[in-house]
């Protein structure tokens, strides 16, 4: 029995492992490279034998880098911000308020991000040139609320939906209107919730390449992903790999320094409403 245990245990630790080099290694792999200069970077090396940040400077001072990341910090904050406001407060409605057809809206909202964004990107366009925002940070923040805000309602409306119904009749006998309810008695039991849906909304939007490349024809306007996308090397035949490492690099550290604050927050708002008592 004993042998048995330990072979699971050392069977299980190790797909643990498996897993974890497969997932880690290719950032780590990134980092050794950003560290490399010239002919160095096409040398297989697992550790590193030199540490230049020669790389990282040029990438910082090149170009439009730095306000690209100043871009994408404004879009991505603004989008998880509206992403949950609206969130919040269509959950309440969808999970508290009985009116008919209210499956069938859910539905329709989570079937909205089921789209491609390739399949509504023409008509998006047409849409943003219309309303005079082409070429604005505005118009990428109106763009990705298309697949942050249908997953956004979804989760929320979940989780507020497990909520103890007592306490929202305790508020309204108390005189507490819906605003009062949600800002006061529902948002500080959605912490776990709002860390979680807010943070994928952040990465979603953080990471979003086509309606940033196709909405944004400005370098200053542009956001990370798509800098890194247009990064050049001094030639027309350079292929600028370090550049592009580092770049790499420099935008993800943020998300994972995210991710690693929040964990706890993270794993709560995940398994909220799967188990009951």
């Amino acid at each position: 029995m004993r042998l048995d245990r330990l072979f699971k245990r050392t069977l299980f630790y190790l797909l643990v492992a498996i897993i974890i080099l497969f997932a880690v290694f290719p950032f780590y792999y990134a980092i050794i490279t950003s560290f490399k200069s010239g002919t160095a970077i096409f040398s297989i090396d697992y550790l590193p034998k030199q540490v230049s940040l020669a790389n990282y400077v040029s990438v910082l001072t090149r170009g439009n880098f730095a306000w690209n990341l100043v871009n994408s910090l404004i879009v991505s904050a603004a989008v998880v911000g509206i992403s949950l406001l609206l969130g919040v407060t269509a959950a309440y409605a969808l999970s508290r308020v009985r009116f008919r057809g209210r499956p069938a809206l859910l539905l329709i909202i989570l079937s909205v991000s089921m789209f491609p964004q390739i399949a509504v990107l023409a008509g998006l366009f047409e849409l943003i040139l219309g309303l005079g925002i082409y070429n604005t940070l505005i118009s990428l923040i109106f763009s990705y609320m298309i697949f942050t805000l249908p997953f956004t309602v979804w989760v929320l409306t979940t989780f507020m939906r497990d909520l103890p119904i007592e306490i929202e009749e305790a508020a309204i006998v108390d005189g507490a209107s819906p605003w009062v309810i949600i800002s006061r008695v529902f948002l500080p039991m959605m912490w776990p919730a709002l860390v979680t849906t807010g943070l994928l909304a952040f990465i979603a939007a953080w990471n979003e390449f086509l309606f940033a490349l196709t909405f944004v024809s400005n370098d200053a306007k542009r956001t990370v992903p798509v800098a890194i996308a247009l990064l050049s090397g001094t030639t027309d035949f350079e292929t600028p790999w370090g550049l592009i490492m580092a770049a790499s690099v420099i935008v993800t550290v943020p998300l994972i320094v995210l991710v690693l604050i929040f964990q706890r927050k993270i794993i709560s708002g995940l398994t909220a409403g799967a188990v009951k008592g």
